[in-house]
């Protein structure tokens, strides 16, 4: 199993990025909380991972910190719950705002993650009640690097989050100014989708 990887990151496209370690390029799918600190490319980056085997698919993600990683596996132990859901709610909350919203058993909110229905909200309070707590947080920074086409890559990036196409587009356009890097688009797009 790969539990961290850590090496020079080459690429980002919400939501993958390509870290080079050892001349060996890993594909990492990560959550929209973990690239929006991430480090300018060609800069050294070290990312916690989780690795998944499946019978037709392998996949890789990875997270900038430890309670992010947790989550994401404590999510998917929830019945109805796989990674793309898991990786929409880390995108979508902090992990503290998360457990607050557990704690709170506030299902309204919960269902307006994407792939979250009325149902598997009450699952996920029932079910990680006792495991997610809230603690002092930090807020992630300002994202540094600006791609090419960064309206493109956040509508690319929310439908991989479980959005419809029409969705997407609305919420970018809805959200996205001028000069946005592709990482504030999407913030500002999951912020307006859960009303925020």
């Amino acid at each position: 199993m790969i539990g961290r990887i850590r090496g020079t990151l080459i690429s980002k496209r919400p939501p993958w990025v390509l870290v080079e370690v050892g001349g060996v390029g890993y594909e990492l799918e990560v959550p929209m909380s973990t690239l929006y600190d991430l480090p300018e490319v060609g800069h050294e980056v070290t990312l916690l991972t989780h690795y998944a085997h499946k019978e037709d698919t392998v996949a890789l993600y990875g997270f900038l910190h430890e309670d992010e990683r947790a989550l994401f596996r404590n999510l998917q132990k929830v019945s109805g719950i796989g990674a793309r859901i898991a990786l929409a709610v880390l995108s979508g909350v902090s992990t503290n705002e998360f457990a607050r919203l557990v704690q709170a058993g506030d299902v309204a909110a919960l269902t307006r993650i994407p792939g979250i229905g009325k149902k598997t909200a009450e699952r996920i309070v029932v079910e990680l009640r006792d495991r997610v707590t809230v603690t002092p947080g930090t807020v992630p920074g300002a994202p540094a690097h600006v791609p090419r086409d960064p309206r493109g890559e956040a509508e690319a990036a929310l439908q991989q989050l479980g959005y419809k196409p029409a969705e997407a587009t609305r919420l970018v356009a809805k959200t996205a100014a001028d000069g946005d890097a592709a990482e504030a688009i999407i913030r500002k797009a999951l912020r307006a989708a859960l009303g925020r």
